[in-house]
């Protein structure tokens, strides 16, 4: 049975807790945001301590949506190196440079970040030119704008293997999780690939990786808080579920955590306790909080421990036993990319999927055909078989 131990706390007296934390990939480093408030705090969570190492000061973020968000955030692959979103500038900080954080203009006010896998560039959207239809490359030292590519919103999932990136496009009555593989040279922009996962309605939070690469997870969305599971390479839907029964109860949305053993996810939860979920098993254990108080955001460091954001302003890590070896890597991806092709770069990319909801699949001619549907269908879709039913009359 999994056991947790506390290994540090650190008590942050702002009247702002943290709402999002985003751990660094390698290293153990951390960085937590919260809306409506200009400090952004790095943390070390080194030999199971914790320490604030510097407190940047940067504007709110927004969402995609125009709401008011944590500060977009990027760590480098690599590199004890992070990109924070500060209006229409950049602050990149680094452990290693003790004269603090350095101010870069950039191409835009991006409300996304996210560092190519092999750290060369940096992904923002939106774009400076069009950010309804793009996002751009930039240089990270200087902010300069090295390219162009199809919109993206939300956040970058990078699959372990670092061959592959899954991002979100999002729209009112349909999201596309975009699979793409990361570019080369100086633009290095996603190329996106023709299959595709799609999700209903709008107001996702970013795909999540699991650590052996196998499964990823999406939460969501604007209208209801779901929690979806899909494995991967198949795209095959494991778990669906809703996590709020009442509407008077409000879930965090950086909630989730995969734990270093194949299958399971961490989940925050409003009384403050941590459900341990195997997705594939679907078989779920509480570790219950010995005072209630919620969960304000959960992410898990470079070495498999959790690290806990609370709504009093504590910051909990927490080790988890037994420990699991990093996953070893496997072809997942290579056959992933063996069932598809990149999308053409010419027109909307959706008239270039083929999408799956987890269950069931289509093509675009298939979507373009569909005049009936059941309400068990999602929105989505009869939303497209009513557009299609529109055109149909208009043409006769």
């Amino acid at each position: 049975m999994t056991e947790l131990a506390v290994l540090d706390r650190l008590l942050d007296d702002s009247d702002f807790p943290v709402e999002q934390l985003t751990c660094h990939p390698r290293l153990p480093l951390a960085v937590g945001t919260s809306t409506d408030c200009r400090t952004v705090r790095v943390f070390d969570c080194a030999e199971g301590r914790l320490r604030e190492l510097a407190a940047l000061d940067a504007e709110p973020g927004t969402s995609p949506w125009g709401d008011s968000a944590p500060q977009a955030v990027a760590w480098h692959p690599h590199r004890p190196l992070l990109v924070v979103a500060d209006g229409e500038f950049l602050l990149r900080w680094t452990a290693d440079d003790p004269s603090g954080p350095v101010r870069v203009p950039a191409g835009a006010e991006y409300d996304a970040l996210a560092f190519s896998p092999d750290g060369g560039r940096l992904w923002a959207t939106p774009s400076a030119d069009d950010g309804w239809t793009g996002s751009d490359v930039l240089d990270p030292a200087t902010g300069a704008v090295t390219g162009t590519a199809r919109h993206w919103d939300t956040g970058v999932a990078v699959h372990p293997s670092g061959e592959l990136v899954a991002t979100l496009a999002s729209d009112q009555g349909a999201t596309y999780c975009l699979f793409a593989r990361p570019g080369d040279g100086p633009a290095a922009a996603m190329r996106t690939l023709r299959q595709a996962l799609i999700l209903d309605c709008d107001g996702y939070g970013a795909p999540l990786f699991s650590a052996d690469g196998r499964h990823f997870a999406i939460r969501g969305n604007a209208y209801v808080d779901m929690l979806e599971v899909f494995a991967f390479p198949s795209l095959r839907k494991v778990l669906s579920t809703t996590l709020a029964e009442d509407s008077s109860e409000e879930w965090p949305r950086g909630n989730l955590a995969w734990s270093a053993r194949p299958g399971v996810l961490w989940i925050g939860t409003p009384t403050g306790s941590l459900l341990e979920l195997d997705v594939e098993a679907r078989e779920a254990a509480e570790h219950a909080s010995p005072d209630g108080v919620p969960v304000a955001a959960l992410a898990a460091t470079a070495n498999g421990d959790l690290l806990l954001a609370r709504t009093d302003g504590e910051l909990v890590l927490l080790s988890v036993r037994p420990a699991f070896a990093a996953a070893e890597p496997n072809d997942d991806v290579a056959v992933f990319l063996a069932g598809t092709e990149e999308a053409p770069l010419d027109g909307a990319v959706d008239e270039h999927l083929e999408v799956t909801d987890g269950i069931r699949s289509w093509t675009d001619d298939d979507l373009d055909s569909v005049t009936e549907t059941s309400d068990d269908d999602p929105t989505w879709l009869q939303i497209q078989a009513s557009m299609n039913r529109f055109r149909g009359t208009r043409a006769t």
